[in-house]
């Protein structure tokens, strides 16, 4: 039970770093570039909290350098997408449930997180499993998604406070409920941001998503769910 009023922080563009040669973002970037491109994944299905390995592979290849392997990502069956609808509809009453302040403090706190110490990962895997340049990736992956996730807390916080109006001797009070059922989010493979904020953004005002994010962008997709689980 909330008795306050909560005020969102006030949301702002994320600062594009440059990049330039000799800068610790640069330097970071690189290392952490090094550091992936040896390191393959393995992407399984994540349903209810569980990691599933149908054993239904299919390999990750870097668009720009098809000999680079970057893993292999688990194809889901009939099987398995009920059960993950299952599992949401499962968790949907409790999601719903948390107070707003709560579930947007968690898109605030990835979103700091992003800006922080993911800023690299994000950035080197859209630069590896989407080919995208330094300067592109940044935009995207890291600015753009940090973008989304500060400015729809503060625009949920509108949302709540709209009401409707009230002739003197009534007082009319709307309170929101999340859609019934579950939103199935299906990605494209051109914008990590994107790929985030389509199961994210009706997840922040209560409802359970599905994520099928593109074949193409498995990879990137993966890291943002490994940050959104931190």
């Amino acid at each position: 039970m909330s008795n306050a009023l909560f005020k969102v922080p006030e949301p702002y563009n994320e600062p594009v770093l440059t990049y330039k040669p000799g800068s610790v973002e640069r330097d970071t970037l690189q290392a952490k570039l090094a550091e992936m491109q040896v390191q393959e994944i393995e992407v399984p299905l994540v349903i209810g909290g569980q990691e599933i390995r149908t054993g239904d592979t299919v390999t990750m290849h870097s668009p720009h350098n098809h000999q680079l392997k970057l893993g292999v990502y688990h194809q889901a069956g009939e099987k398995e997408v009920a059960l993950a609808i299952e599992s949401a509809l499962a968790a949907r009453a409790a999601w719903a449930a948390m107070p707003w302040e709560h579930r947007a403090s968690i898109f605030l706190k990835a979103a700091d997180l992003l800006a922080g110490p993911w800023r690299p990962v994000l950035n080197a895997a859209t630069m590896l499993g989407q080919s995208k340049t330094v300067h592109q990736a940044e935009i995207d992956a890291a600015c753009e998604t940090i973008d989304f996730w500060r400015f729809n807390v503060a625009y949920l916080a509108q949302l709540m406070a709209d009401q409707p109006y009230s002739p003197p001797g009534l007082w009319n009070r709307v309170e929101y409920r999340p859609l019934e059922g579950f939103i199935f989010a299906v990605t494209p493979f051109n914008f990590t941001a994107i790929a985030a904020n389509l199961p994210t953004a009706p997840a922040m005002v209560g409802n359970v998503a599905l994520w099928k994010p593109s074949p193409s962008a498995v990879y990137a997709a993966y890291y943002v769910f490994k940050l959104l689980q931190e």
